[in-house]
């Protein structure tokens, strides 16, 4: 069994690792810490895990961890990872880490776009954990920065394509949409009842910090610089996200060959469905599961293609993606622990 510490364990994406993993069949969750609950037992916490996770919270200590861990989850706001990692790589132990840290190949860019970087030097050995694509890096691999949630639902419909020249990257328009959740568990205005409830909003319009991430693993994929326009958007929903893609066809591509792409591309990979017939994914389709939907139409008078996809924010979008590249590390099957089957309603 793999021993299995999760940090910043009452985040929302702390929390559904702990939710997943707790019924995950080749590992075992032996610690869980956290700042503001140390002490408690996690199910105080959230009262819906009682009888399933009664583990107490703790305070992380790096060595203390590292003696009772083989991989550590790092869910914790951007900037505290990259203090600890280092100290949790000297001593053995494997890290997916689900903030921005160490999602960036390049200081520069990631400065740019958060603050200082004090472990440079291990940037250029993590790997980008976008699980469908990255896999063979990810194997074996001792430090993965886990993918955003807005990169993900972004980057697994539009990398095939991509890398198949069926698209002009110069026209690429990304309009996204997350439930509230994605803010985080931390209070602020904007995540309020009354300031969210019955509200639909963009922000950060091409100011997200996804942004960069996104545009520097597409420019990792076609070879050349790509830059797109993104539109993030708050929805009133708990979870779920969903994105639209707008980009101009290459000339001679059409409806049959954008759906040869995808399905050769993607063929095998449990986690990715091809929605059939111009239908657009929903988000309650994949609501508690590690899947994205991926659905396309072509809008054939303008030469452009549309494409939708659907992930949940906290799952696929966090916590089930970093499940699945803990998987890929420990050579485990990739699906390991995230097969429970979707709600239909």
């Amino acid at each position: 069994m793999i021993r299995v510490a999760v940090a910043g364990a009452t985040g929302y994406a702390g929390a559904e690792l702990v939710r997943i993993l707790a019924g995950h069949p080749e590992a075992v969750l032996t610690v869980l810490t956290s700042r503001q609950y140390s002490g408690l037992p996690f199910d105080r916490i959230y009262p819906a895990m009682a009888g399933v996770i009664t583990r107490q919270c703790e305070t992380f200590d790096v060595e203390s961890v590292c003696d009772r861990a083989d991989v550590i989850f790092t869910a914790l706001p951007h900037k505290f990872p990259m203090e600890i990692i280092p100290g949790i790589l000297e001593r053995g132990c494997r890290v997916v880490d689900l903030s921005a840290d160490f999602r960036f190949s390049d200081p520069a860019v990631y400065e740019a776009a958060y603050q200082p970087h004090t472990a440079k030097e291990l940037l250029s050995t993590a790997v980008y954990g976008l699980s469908e694509v990255f896999a063979d890096e990810t194997a074996g691999a001792k430090l993965v920065g886990n993918p955003g949630c807005y990169p993900t639902s972004v980057l697994l419909p539009l990398i095939p394509l991509i890398r198949s020249d069926m698209i002009d990257p110069a026209t690429i328009i990304a309009d996204s949409k997350s439930g509230v959740s994605g803010a985080g568990r931390s209070p602020s205005l904007n995540t309020l009842f009354c300031e969210a409830n019955e509200s639909f909003k963009a922000y950060k319009v091409v100011a997200h910090r996804h942004q960069p991430e996104m545009e520097q693993i597409l420019g990792r994929i076609a070879g050349k610089d790509i830059n797109i326009s993104f539109v993030p958007h708050l929805v009133p929903m708990n979870r779920g996200m969903q994105t639209t893609v707008y980009a101009s066809l290459a000339e001679g591509v059409g409806g049959e060959a954008i759906r040869d792409c995808l399905h050769e591309y993607y063929q095998g990979r449990r986690f990715i469905r091809i929605t059939e017939d111009g239908r657009p994914p929903d988000t309650r389709d994949v609501k508690g599961t590690n899947y994205c939907d991926i659905g396309f139409v072509v809008d054939s008078g303008n030469r452009r293609l549309i494409l939708m996809s659907v992930i949940d924010n906290l799952v696929k979008g966090a916590a089930g993606q970093a499940v699945q590249n803990m998987n890929i590390m420990f050579g485990l099957a990739e699906t390991a622990g995230l097969t429970s089957a979707p709600y239909p309603v």
